[in-house]
């Protein structure tokens, strides 16, 4: 790919903060490339390190709501918010995770045509409400959600990684950051 990772600087990996370029590399070994978006972030450490610490908290745990759930949460909202990267990078993720290679080309178009549950339409229902129109939401939409099973942090959870990734997405937006190739492919396939 020949685009550039963004309308601003990237830094030289090894002029970064130890820190930053120690979970870079981490992030390089396991995924046998570098995301754009770390390096996109790199311009700002301080903002790096809010921004992922952040990530992680929301997206690596694994109550309430199972992993493959917080991804397919950023990729219906994703796509709603037309974020290339976001679509393509979690995508690949949510097709790992959720052991599925079409569930995220569903979510990005149309969620409610997806290979889910009824109670993960009533997540994403929500996610797409709060992200497009969230000044509407309101106590009956919580309520849904309760009897769907979600308790009150399940709840926080969907509703903040609705809100991170509308941030997210914007910053992909202002930046003009491109998905890296390798992310198109990921999960499509079994592994040899």
């Amino acid at each position: 790919m020949d685009t550039a990772i963004s309308r601003f600087s990237v830094p030289d990996l090894n002029a970064l903060p130890d820190d930053v370029r120690t979970r870079i590399l981490a992030v390089q070994e396991k995924a046998g490339f570098i995301p754009n978006v770390f390096l996109m972030l790199a311009h700002r450490p301080a903002e790096f390190r809010a921004f992922f610490d952040y990530h992680d908290a929301l997206m690596e745990k694994d109550t309430g709501l199972t992993k493959a759930e917080r991804e397919m949460i950023v990729v219906a909202t994703s796509g709603a918010g037309n974020c290339l990267y976001c679509v393509i990078a979690h995508g690949a993720v949510l097709r790992i995770r959720a052991k599925n290679p079409r569930i995220a080309d569903q979510l990005a178009t149309n969620y409610r045509k997806a290979e889910i549950t009824p109670r993960q339409g009533a997540m994403l229902d929500f996610a797409l409400k709060l992200s497009t129109r969230g000044g509407e939401v309101e106590d009956a939409d919580l309520a849904r959600l309760r009897e769907h099973g979600f308790d009150d942090e399940a709840i926080w959870d969907i509703g903040a990684i609705t809100a991170f990734f509308a941030m997210s997405n914007r910053l992909v937006h202002l930046t003009g950051t491109p998905p890296n190739e390798p992310f198109y492919l990921m999960g499509r396939l079994p592994k040899p």
